[in-house]
């Protein structure tokens, strides 16, 4: 970084100069040399060509009239091999024309010879900070000094020392002989005497009176076997999906390879160790879940595109004219809403209107960026939204999926009796997230005055009236919250969104190029999250940790079902943040009914206590569509920089995990639930 205009010595950030005129390249090569830069100078064009080849410099000063190749020529051939070096122009014929053809190429300064030090210093120091940006664009690393340590620690994106411990975790795993308990887990027979070891098997209902999980499993994946080795082949593949899921949480928590190689890992990994054929992971990637997050991306594309955002966002943000009140009264407001519609849509909706105010905020303040502002409005919207899963059976399909639970086992929930245990909870736990973000960010803020409603009205008005096209995306999306409402048990999440992007192109609002600029890295995340929860329930995995939890467990947690239910949400809340909510509502849910049952508690307390705690998933991007839509439309907008990192979810998402609990515990199970009935 520079000080005083000069950058700090020790970086010794490495120049580039080239002039044909010898005498004007020494002396500047001097001048920059004594100020704390590593400067190369050539006199020729396809010297420079060469030392960007293999010194790569961050900056290059470039004489536009040189003979043979000039400098417009070598510009473009600079480019070609280094997109992200940043070039300013010298000339000594500082021509309007000049300067006008330097324009038409990704030219970062011009500059006349000879230019005075002082200006090059800070043009130097203004291209270098480009530089950074334009790394981050073309998703370069940059490590400052190249030592062991740096190198092991790396950067965002490439760490290969985390890298490394990740192998040796798999490799750890992998070669781990099958602990005699997973063997016996997997050949339990259904309906034979341990028959109740097995109830926690995803696929439990589908076993054949007498079949095996593991045998269901070979069954099922087209694993060629010998009889006997069954056993020893699924608990083999069990210990490896839990190697994927150790590995994955590593490299998504720490930022060790980017968000979607590590995604593209885990198909890798099921792929070549061979736990499901080929076509299975593929279709372990391509889920409802998967097609609704592309979908909900592209649908935030187009109501950003026409505007529509804005009218949305005034209307839910009207109450925000200050900091604190977006915190107490709007994060409320949106969970409660949340709780009945579509939270993931909710956020879709809202982040790019925080967005745009933040990008605003920043310009009109003249400043770089403020992390505290953008992580308090971002992070209350996300953390609201997920907390309003317990508010009613609409919230998620990890709630659907309880209530099949306990159909299954004779116990008819209604919709109204679940609003009834789960609603109360949502405005306090949203409340009391609005106050963690506003007591932690209010004397970091930069930007300290923000009244969020007058902004977003601002930017409304700008825009005059609805046109045309935000009718039509108005109208198309009334009709997709409807069909998710009402027909999303008949066509899933995915189906009437991949209708609506249809709709709307025919509409000739939403073209093609729009569909292929969303943040794909994040479709892959939540689409190697649907895998990776698919492979750990089908080879008995998640089986395995469960009973491992619930071994682990002392009596005084199992014998009530207050103490069972505050053990086992303690357990998905974190859970759920590796494997997706659904993911770990399926794995556990079947166990913890028939835990219930056998401690004298209410399953239907235990089921919900499960399915709410899957809400929790605050701390790891892939834990929830909501976190992955943050984390893509966190981004700012001029500079491509991340503003929200991976670290910022698991730092903070951990504190909210713990309050969410706190909550739930406190306020839920051993609060007003102590005075409400429960079905047999």
């Amino acid at each position: 970084m520079a000080e005083n205009g000069k950058p700090v010595k020790d970086e010794k950030p490495k120049i580039l100069l080239v002039d044909d005129e010898d005498q004007f390249r020494s002396a500047m090569s001097k001048r920059l040399s004594v100020r704390g830069y590593d400067v190369l100078d050539v006199d020729n064009g396809e010297d420079a060509i060469k030392i960007v080849r293999h010194e790569d410099p961050e900056v290059v000063i470039l004489d536009q009239k040189m003979p043979e190749m000039d400098g417009i020529q070598t510009l473009r051939e600079l480019k070609k091999i280094r997109p992200e070096v940043q070039i300013i122009m010298l000339t000594g014929h500082g021509s309007i024309e000049s300067a006008r053809v330097s324009g038409q190429h990704d030219i970062f300064s011009y500059m006349q010879k000879p230019a005075p030090i002082e200006d090059m210093v800070e043009k130097i120091e203004a291209a270098r900070q480009e530089y950074r940006y334009a790394m981050a664009r073309q998703e370069i690393p940059h490590i400052e000094k190249p030592t062991l340590k740096n190198w092991l620690i790396g950067v965002q994106g490439r760490r290969p020392g985390i890298m490394i411990i990740g192998a040796l975790l798999f490799a750890m795993m992998y070669f781990m002989p099958a602990t005699d308990r997973l063997v016996e887990l997997l050949t339990a027979e259904r309906g034979g005497p341990q028959d109740e070891l097995i109830m926690g098997y995803a696929e439990y209902r589908s076993l054949s009176e007498g079949e095996t999980p593991s045998a269901y499993y070979v069954k099922t994946a087209r694993i060629k076997h010998e009889a006997q080795q069954v056993g020893l082949i699924a608990a083999q593949k069990a210990k490896i999906m839990i190697g994927v899921l150790m590995v994955a949480a590593l490299f998504w928590a720490t930022g060790a390879v980017p968000i979607g190689i590590a995604a593209l890992l885990v198909g890798v990994l099921m792929y070549w160790f061979g736990v499901l054929q080929p076509n299975d992971v593929a279709k372990a990637y391509a889920t409802d879940a998967v097609f609704f997050i592309f979908g909900v991306l592209a649908m935030s594309t187009a109501i950003s595109k026409t505007g529509l955002d804005r009218r949305i966002g005034i209307l839910l943000l009207k109450p925000s004219t200050n900091m604190l009140r977006l915190c107490l009264i709007f994060a409320p407001m949106v969970a409660v809403t949340a709780s009945f519609l579509s939270e993931h849509a909710i956020i879709a909706f809202i982040a790019p209107v925080f967005m745009m105010v933040y990008m605003g905020a920043v310009k009109v303040g003249g400043i770089g960026k403020d992390k505290a502002l953008v992580l308090m409005m971002m992070l209350t919207l996300n953390y609201a939204c997920n907390v309003g899963g317990p508010g009613s059976p609409a919230a998620g399909g990890r709630n659907v999926i309880m209530i099949g639970f306990l159909s299954d086992y004779g116990i008819d929930l209604t919709f109204g009796q679940w609003v009834m245990y789960g609603l109360p909870f949502v405005p306090v736990m949203a409340i009391i997230i609005g106050l963690y973000w506003y007591f932690w960010g209010r004397n970091k803020l930069v930007v300290k005055e923000l009244n969020v409603s007058a902004a977003v009205q601002r930017e409304s008005d700008k825009i005059g009236k609805m046109t045309g096209d935000e009718y039509k995306t108005a109208v198309v999306l009334v009709l997709l919250i409807l069909a998710w409402s009402a027909l999303s048990g008949i066509f899933g999440m995915g189906g009437p969104v991949i209708l609506a992007l249809v709709a709307l192109n025919i509409l000739g609002i939403l073209r093609w190029k729009d569909v292929a600029s969303i943040h794909w890295e994040v479709v892959f995340l939540y689409a190697a999250a649907s895998a990776m929860g698919y492979g750990l329930a089908v080879t008995g995995a998640a089986m395995w940790i469960a009973d491992a939890f619930v071994a682990a467990l002392p009596t005084v947690l199992t014998s009530t079902g207050a103490g069972l239910s505050i053990a086992v949400s303690a357990f998905v809340g974190i859970l759920t943040n590796f494997m997706s909510d659904g993911a770990a509502v399926a794995s556990i849910g079947p166990v913890v009914i028939p835990m219930a049952t056998m401690a004298g508690a209410s399953p239907v307390m235990v089921g919900l206590a499960t399915s709410f705690a899957s809400s929790f998933a605050h701390a790891m991007v892939i834990g929830t569509p909501n976190n992955a839509i943050i984390f893509a439309l966190a981004k700012d907008y001029e500079t491509g920089e991340q503003l929200i990192t991976v670290q910022d979810f698991f730092r903070h998402g951990v504190i909210i995990l713990l309050l969410s609990l706190l909550v739930l515990w406190g306020f839920v199970i051993l609060g007003y639930w102590r005075f409400l009935p429960f079905p047999a």
